[in-house]
């Protein structure tokens, strides 16, 4: 196992020493080398840094997810915050708007949330950090929610600080959504201990939470044009989180078939395999099919755009009867601006014909009642306003 992960996380030291250059007595010296090499693996068996906890069998991850019933939920933010940063620093964590905006999500019989963090918040405050992630948690679990906690992610704005978080531009999807680590990670060259020592300080402190449902350690990894600049961190985040063995199953979702190499590490590394789709019915399907022959279980942490043909009629029932979690972007209408769509900003801030994510407005009022009265359906929870059969909906 030890030779195993060597040789993922170091391979051009194994090639080197499988592969010395002009040897003169070719055979002796790989003798020799073989040799090195048993006895390098054999005695970083000795050192407690190195000690990794395997990926979940197939069987281990299936009975984990038999335990949890059919997941469906959000990626979740306060209506109030604009990015990762203004929902976490002390001066604007709003449990208020948590507490109501969790509530739309619990009457329409929501049971997880997908919630980013930032490490950031985490070095300017650690312990101030951990003691709101838990009041986050103490909060959703009264409404029968459990967490996702993201670490990473390669997605929107590259730079970021502390403090004031800036007002949303009109019209523009994620105008504040923020990437961790982002550009500083190649700017700064000991960042990277900070973020094994913010990963480890996290998940040693809720390792064996039962109100975290899983660890997605790092949303959409090369995304932005990083591609394989991302694998680094990718392969830490995990070596990190194998170190510590969380309870808590690991994770870090697909979302693009042509990152080749990012794909093939997070699936083989993933205890269960979560990924993204934004495409209508058919060709979801097409992605689940090709998923399952990994033999684990499969939650869709993001889809439902409604221009993109991936909305709650024609993915949500197709995700229930696979028996896949379904995970929609957007909750709550506010300053990220997720109503509208990725490529098509509206300049003067005016509302949508056609809202791209989300699925209520802050006063808790719906973009759809025909939406609500489908998933309520699907959830189970009963709805006064579902006069007619489900079936009539689908359309």
């Amino acid at each position: 196992m030890i030779c195993y992960i060597f040789t993922i996380f170091f391979p051009q030291a194994a090639d080197f020493i499988f592969d010395f250059p002009n040897s003169a007595n070719s055979s002796h010296m790989l003798q020799i080398k073989k040799t090195f090499f048993i006895i390098l693996c054999f005695s970083s068996l000795q050192l407690p840094a190195q000690s990794l906890r395997p990926v979940w069998t197939k069987s281990m991850a299936s009975q984990w997810y038999a335990r949890q019933g059919w997941l469906r939920g959000c990626d979740f933010i306060p209506s109030t915050a604009i990015n990762q940063l203004e929902m976490w620093q002390a001066e604007s964590f709003d449990t208020a708007t948590i507490s109501r905006e969790l509530g739309y999500a619990q009457a329409i019989g929501l049971n997880c949330m997908r919630v980013f963090l930032h490490h950031l918040a985490w070095e300017q405050d650690q312990a101030g950090f951990k003691k709101r992630m838990a009041m986050y948690l103490a909060i959703s679990q009264k409404k029968n929610i459990k967490t996702i906690f993201v670490f990473f992610d390669d997605c929107w704005n590259e730079t970021y600080h502390a403090g004031k978080q800036p007002a949303p531009k009109p019209g523009i999807h994620n105008s504040g959504w923020l990437r961790d680590p982002g550009k500083l990670l190649y700017d700064d060259s000991t960042l990277m201990k900070v973020l094994e020592a913010y990963v480890k300080d996290i998940l040693k402190t809720f390792k064996k939470d039962s109100r975290i449902l899983l660890w997605d350690l790092y949303n959409e990894p090369g995304n932005s044009g990083y591609q394989n600049k991302s694998m680094i961190l990718l392969q830490n985040v995990f070596r990190w989180s194998w170190q510590i063995n969380p309870s808590q199953p690991l994770t870090a979702g697909v979302w693009n078939r042509e990152l080749v190499d990012l794909n093939r590490f997070q699936l083989n590394s993933s205890d269960v395999i979560t990924y993204h789709n934004y495409e209508d019915e058919k060709a979801h399907m097409a992605a689940i099919d090709t998923l399952r022959k990994y033999g684990r279980p499969l939650i869709c942490t993001e889809y439902m755009a409604r221009l993109r043909n991936s909305t709650f009629f024609n993915i949500m029932p197709m995700l229930k009867k696979e028996n896949i979690g379904a995970i929609n972007w957007g909750l709550v209408s506010g300053k990220t601006n997720t109503k509208y769509a990725w490529d098509t900003p509206i300049p003067d801030g005016s509302d949508p014909k056609i809202w791209f994510h989300d699925i209520f407005r802050p006063d808790g009022s719906p973009y759809s009642q025909e939406e609500v009265d489908l998933i309520k359906s699907l959830t189970g929870v009963r709805s006064p306003s579902q006069n007619q059969p489900v079936a009539f909906l689908l359309y």
